[in-house]
Parts: structure tokens; C-alpha cells; sequence
């Protein structure tokens, strides 16, 4: 279960977990994608706000949730792996709901274990905000990856990111806390000399904080152009470089489902 957290936005995270999702399905796995962002970009970009679907991640939130995940297929006719649960709006309600609630934090952590989704991954896309919700996410998941942009205080955001990480992990008592599978800058332009030297200045302070770097997620006009068609780039322009620039990426999650399945 792999949560996708940062602590700004425009850093390109539902871009990296609809297109994460699409290479894991291309490689045979099945994959779960929850919008949990009222925004809904990620329903966006797969290409499904307008499709009729029974309902939203704020049913599972809702109280009286019984277990009938509202999944939609996503891309049918290209792949049979992926599905979503849609976000919107009506998750402004859930973050009300969520902070009455004694046990708010844990609510989404409570309908995987009370009923799980067979699903190889399931990914998690986070609003651009660190609380309530993504706090739902970070006390369900087995993994946390965060994006960040390459911009001058893109150090000081890594540390204030990985602080709130270690500061809730201790908070909910999340035993054993996730592991951060890594950090990788997003939104990367190889033109600019700004983007340049913060990109040469991650990897030193990933080894700083012990966590795994991996190399940038290009700006590309294909990535863009393939979101807003509701495609991954996969299938919108499956020969562009930019797409190989999520598969370090991918490895990495395909590695630890191996590890954690003992194979």
C-alpha cells in the first residue's frame, strides 16, 4: 500500500501515481488507485470524472460503509489492471468528519484490514495538504513516496516532509511505520540551471536522511498533453523517453512485493 505524500502542490503526484499504476499493470500486477484528494485530478487523469461510477472514496470514509468498494475500471480496452476509486468533492464532508472523530486518523487503515482489496498495490494519491487526510493514508500504507519539485527551497521542504513523517509515525504509533521507498524530484527541466544544481544538491541530502533518491520525472509537454486526455503515457505516446522515467520507480515497488511475499 503505497501512499504518494508531500507537504505542497504542483509537484505532479497524481501524475505519478496514475502513471506508476499503468507500468505495473503493463508488468501483469493488479493495482487500486484511491483518490482521496477533493481536487480529483487523479480521477481526471484517468480519464473518468465524467464516467457514472456508484460512488466515491467518501463512501468508504462514510460510517456506514459496508465494504462495496465503489472501484471503476480505468483504460478498459488497453488494460484489465487497474482500477480507481474517485475522489471529489464531497470529500470537504469527509475531512469534517474525520476530524470529530476519535479515530479519525485510522479510518481508512480500518476498511482495508475490515475489507481488503485483492489488489497486487494499491496506491494512494494525497492532497496537497498534510492533514487530515493524508494522515488516513500515511496510518494504512506499507509505503511512502514522496515527490518534490526542484525549486531553492526544495531542501528545506525534503526536511520539513521527512520531519512530519517520523513526527506522526510517532504520534499514531504506527508500528511498523511505513517505509519511505524514496524521493524523487518531479517536474524536472534539464534546461533550467536552477533545476540543475537542486537536482545535483537531492541525492546528498537523501543519503543525509536515509532514504533512497531516485533520478527526476521530466517536465514533458507528452506528459502533460496524455493527462489532460485522461491517459497514462503509456498509451498516449508509448516510444517517449519520458516514460522510462518512472520505471526505477517501479522496480523498486515490484521489489518490495517480492520481499514482502517471502519470494
Amino acid at each position: 500500500i503505497l501512499s504518494i505524500e508531500t507537504n505542497a502542490g504542483g509537484v505532479a503526484k497524481s501524475t505519478v501515481s496514475y502513471n506508476l499504476a499503468y507500468e505495473l499493470g503493463v508488468r501483469g500486477y493488479s493495482v487500486a488507485l484511491l483518490d482521496i484528494d477533493p481536487n480529483e485530478s487523479l480521477t481526471l487523469f484517468c480519464g473518468l470524472r465524467e464516467v457514472e461510477a456508484p460512488g466515491t472514496m467518501a463512501d468508504v470514509y462514510n460510517p456506514e460503509f459496508k465494504g462495496n468498494w465503489p472501484l471503476v475500471t480505468a483504460w478498459q480496452g488497453k488494460t484489465d489492471k487497474i482500477q480507481v476509486c474517485k475522489g471529489g468533492k464531497e470529500l470537504h464532508e469527509t475531512i469534517r468528519m474525520i476530524s470529530k472523530d476519535l479515530r479519525g486518523a485510522y479510518i481508512l487503515a480500518d476498511r482495508l484490514s475490515d475489507y481488503p482489496l485483492s489488489h497486487d498495490f494499491v496506491i494512494i494519491d494525497c492532497p496537497a495538504t498534510l492533514e487530515p487526510l493524508p494522515l488516513t493514508a500515511l496510518s494504512t500504507s506499507t509505503h511512502v513516496l514522496i515527490p518534490i519539485q526542484p525549486e531553492y527551497k526544495a531542501s528545506q521542504s525534503a526536511a520539513a516532509m521527512i520531519e512530519w513523517y517520523y513526527d506522526n509515525c510517532k504520534r499514531l504509533r504506527l508500528k511498523p511505520a511505513p517505509k519511505i521507498i524514496g524521493m524523487v524530484p518531479t517536474r524536472w527541466k534539464s534546461d533550467w540551471g536552477a533545476h540543475r544544481s537542486i537536482v545535483e544538491e537531492l541525492p546528498l541530502v537523501c543519503k543525509n536522511l536515509g532514504i533512497q533518491y531516485f533520478s527526476p520525472i521530466r517536465e514533458s509537454a507528452d506528459i502533460l498533453n496524455a493527462s489532460g486526455r485522461g491517459l497514462p503515457l503509456g498509451i498516449y505516446r508509448p516510444g517517449k523517453e519520458a516514460r522510462a522515467d518512472f520505471l526505477p520507480i517501479v522496480d523498486a515497488l515490484i521489489q518490495e512485493l517480492k520481499v514482502m511475499r517471502g519470494q
